[in-house]
């Protein structure tokens, strides 16, 4: 399972789980993309899916299959979305998805939180987002360490809203977010259905997949 995790929310990370997972798609697999912040859910809306079922029925020893929705955004997609759920996502949900036979996107709740934390200690490896804003750039760099502390591979970062192709993510302490996996720049309109998106999230998955992941 990839958590895909940053400090400060409206930085990019639903759309950075979705764009990951439509490249994971177009690569030939089948990933699931999990809303893992259950009291700010917002992936079932972005991914244009109904919000329920969800997480609830996965917790209550419910069919995965049953719970998750295909979504018509991202083509050969699914999608499981917070639900009925709330609070951290649950150790139940997590043991499960973790023996799901398809790749696992796991969509986090920002900050540096105990809620934070629960998806992150049981993903594989996990991927910072941030922007170049400093503020932004400081809260991820917060969570990087919070995960360092619970023992999670940080794998990298992803730089959204970016002005180059290799954007600067340095800051105090900004060495914890190296290397930067991708950079998806601003683009108008939806950048899931751009091809200069579909690129950069290309080019993360590429990335990721040269750390076996």
């Amino acid at each position: 399972m990839i958590a895909i995790a940053g400090g400060k929310g409206g930085c990019g990370k639903t759309t950075t789980a979705l764009g990951l997972a439509g490249a994971l798609a177009r690569d030939g697999r089948r990933p699931l993309v999990v809303d893992a912040d259950c009291d700010m859910p917002n992936l079932h809306t972005m991914a244009e899916t109904d919000r329920r079922p969800g997480l609830e029925t996965v917790d209550s020893g419910g069919s995965i299959a049953v719970a998750t929705h295909r979504s018509p955004i991202v083509p050969g997609v699914d999608v499981l979305p917070a639900g009925d759920a709330s609070g951290p996502i649950s150790r139940t949900a997590l043991r499960r998805l973790d023996r799901c036979r398809q790749p696992v996107v796991l969509d986090c709740p920002a900050g540096a939180t105990d809620t934070a934390a629960a998806p992150l200690r049981r993903a594989d490896g996990v991927v910072v987002v941030t922007t170049p804003d400093r503020a932004s750039r400081s809260d991820a760099v917060k969570t990087a360490r919070m995960a360092d502390a619970l023992d999670a591979s940080v794998l990298g970062s992803v730089v959204t809203r970016a002005e180059s192709r290799s954007p600067s993510v340095a800051c105090d302490g900004g060495s914890v977010l190296d290397p930067v996996l991708a950079a998806v720049p601003k683009v108008d309109g939806s950048v899931l259905g751009s091809e200069i998106g579909r690129a950069s999230y290309d080019r993360l998955a590429t990335a990721l997949s040269g750390r076996n992941i």
